[in-house]
C-alpha cells in the first residue's frame, strides 16, 4: 500500500451528488451546496469558477477542477457574470430572480441536468465528494481551496464515459457514475500532486525514492509495531544516522514524529466507529495501555480521546465504554 492508497482508503464515493449545467452565454450557475470536496469539469467550452471570498479562476475545455473547504462557488462564462441559477443538491434549485420559494424541477433538462436551454453551447458537470475521517483530511489540508488540473490525455477516456453516462437513467447507473468518479479523482490527484508548485502530504514525494518509499509503506502497513529508528534503517538496509536524515529530508519530519501523527490520525477515525475504546484503539496503534496513548492523543491533537468517544456518541454512535 502507498501513501496515496491510505489518504483514500476512507474516500469512496456512494451515491454522489452529481449535477449537469447546460447554457448559453451569458450564463453562472451558483452551487450552494456545502461539500468537503467537489470536483467539475468543462465538457464543453470554457468558464470561471469563482469561490465564495475567493478569486475567480478560469477552467478550459477539458479541465478538472476541486473545491475544498465545505463552500460554495459559482460557475459561469465571465467572473462578472451574476448567477442565474443556484443549485442546492441534485434535487433543488430555482431561479435567482424567483427565490428558492419557487424550487422545483421547473430547470430539469433530463436526468442530473439542469438549466435555462437543452441546447446551450456550454456544458459544465460537478459532483460533490463527501470525505469524512482524519484520514482523509490530511489530503484535504494539503490542496488549496480551489484547484484547477489542466486537461492530460489521461483524462480523456473518463470524461467522455462521463459525458455519456451522466445523462442517462439506467440500472445501476448511480454505482456507474460513483466508479468514474472514484477514477477521475485519483487520476486528478496524482496529476496535481506531481507539479512542481503543488503541496502534497507529507511522504508524497518520498515515494519515488527506492528505500525512504520503503520505510513509508512498512509504517503505513504497520503502525502498530514497535519501530525504532535504529529498527527502520535495519529493514531498508541503511544505517541509522544515514536513515534518519534522508528521511528528514525527503518528508520534512523525523521518522518517529511522522508516524506518530499517522497513528494519532488512524486513531482518531478507529475512534469514532461503533463500538470502540479508548483501551482497543490504543492497541491498534501501537500502544500498550490507554494512558500512555491518551497522553500521545492529547499532545498531537489537542484534545482527550474520550472527548471524540463522546462527541461520537452525541451524534448517535455506540462506542464502548
Amino acid at each position: 500500500m502507498d501513501l496515496l492508497d491510505d489518504l483514500l482508503s476512507g474516500v469512496r464515493a456512494r451515491g454522489a451528488t452529481f449535477c449537469r449545467s447546460v447554457a448559453e452565454p451569458p450564463w453562472a450557475v451558483h452551487f450552494a451546496s456545502p461539500t468537503p470536496l467537489a470536483l467539475g469539469t468543462m465538457l464543453s467550452g470554457n468558464a470561471w469558477i469563482t469561490p465564495v471570498g475567493g478569486e475567480p479562476v478560469e477552467a478550459r475545455e477539458g479541465d478538472i477542477v476541486l473545491v475544498r473547504g465545505n463552500g460554495s462557488f459559482t460557475v459561469g462564462d465571465s467572473p462578472g457574470t451574476p448567477a442565474q441559477v443556484v443549485v442546492e443538491g441534485a434535487e433543488r434549485c430555482w431561479l435567482t430572480a424567483e427565490g428558492p420559494g419557487t424550487a422545483a424541477h421547473n430547470l430539469a433538462l433530463g436526468p442530473r441536468t439542469y438549466g435555462l436551454t437543452a441546447d446551450g453551447s456550454d456544458l459544465f458537470v460537478t459532483a460533490e465528494y463527501a470525505m469524512r475521517g482524519d484520514v482523509c483530511e490530511r489530503l484535504l489540508r494539503a490542496l488549496p481551496e480551489l484547484v484547477v488540473v489542466p486537461w492530460a490525455p489521461e483524462f480523456a477516456p473518463l470524461l467522455d464515459l462521463l459525458a455519456t453516462e451522466i445523462a442517462r437513467d439506467d440500472p445501476g447507473q448511480q454505482v456507474i457514475l460513483d466508479r468514474l468518479l472514484d477514477m477521475l479523482l485519483v487520476r486528478v490527484l496524482r496529476s496535481w500532486f506531481a507539479r512542481p508548485d503543488a503541496e502534497p502530504p507529507a511522504g508524497y514525494r518520498a515515494l519515488g525514492d527506492p528505500r525512504i518509499g520503503r520505510a513509508l509503506r512498512l509504517l503505513h502497513d504497520e503502525p502498530a509495531r514497535p519501530w525504532t529508528v535504529a529498527g527502520l534503517a535495519g529493514e531498508i538496509g541503511m544505517s541509522r544516522a544515514v536513515f534518519a536524515r534522508r528521511f528528514s529530508e525527503l518528508v520534512g519530519q523525523p521518522p518517529l514524529t511522522y508516524l506518530t501523527e499517522w497513528r494519532m490520525a488512524v486513531a482518531a477515525d478507529l475512534l469514532r466507529e461503533p463500538g470502540s475504546s479508548v483501551a482497543a484503539v490504543a492497541r491498534k496503534v501501537g500502544y500498550s495501555d490507554g494512558f500512555a496513548f491518551s497522553n500521545a492523543f492529547k499532545r498531537v491533537r489537542g484534545e482527550n480521546p474520550s472527548t471524540v468517544l463522546r462527541a461520537t456518541a452525541g451524534a448517535g454512535g455506540q462506542p464502548a465504554p
